[in-house]
């Protein structure tokens, strides 16, 4: 598995965050661990056909999901994982997707994405645990976005 493979989405994510909280995220420590889907966490989960095969998954803490909704939506106070944050951590994750899309093309990488899938419980995630590029992006006042990069 090759570190560049999760580089445009780290690029991406940083350009998409910094322009939807106005906090440009710091990057942690880049490593290889097992993905493990645990309680309390927000799981998006998007799928890439084509040059590269694989997932994308974003993970972040309930605590972090419910900052960051608030934060994209101007500071309003969001208490509660419901449907509308949902909606609006799954667009982050095919922004952020979209984006590394494109700057994967013009590297002359093709990839399509598939739509973002939610998961909110381990139960549901119904996918194996392998070994993923990781890297926390760290959002100052918000938290951790893992970002783990499954490449078949």
């Amino acid at each position: 598995m090759k570190a560049e493979y999760i580089n445009p989405f780290l690029e991406s994510a940083k350009i998409v965050i910094e322009q939807l909280v106005q906090v440009r995220p710091l990057t942690g420590q880049l490593s290889l661990k097992d993905v493990k889907f645990v309680e309390n966490y927000i799981w998006i989960q998007i799928g890439m056909n084509g040059q590269m095969n694989g997932d994308i998954v974003f993970g972040l803490s309930e605590e972090v999901a419910l900052k960051m909704v608030s934060a994209m939506m101007g500071g309003f106070a969001i208490s509660e994982i419901d449907e509308m944050s949902k909606s609006a951590i799954s667009e982050l994750g095919n922004m952020i997707s979209g984006n590394a899309s494109t700057i994967l093309f013009n590297q002359g990488i093709r990839v399509d994405i598939t739509p973002p899938k939610v998961i909110h419980s381990a139960q549901s995630a119904g996918f194996e645990a392998k070994q993923a590029l990781t890297v926390p992006l760290i959002i100052d006042g918000i938290g951790n976005l893992d970002i783990q990069v499954i490449i078949a």
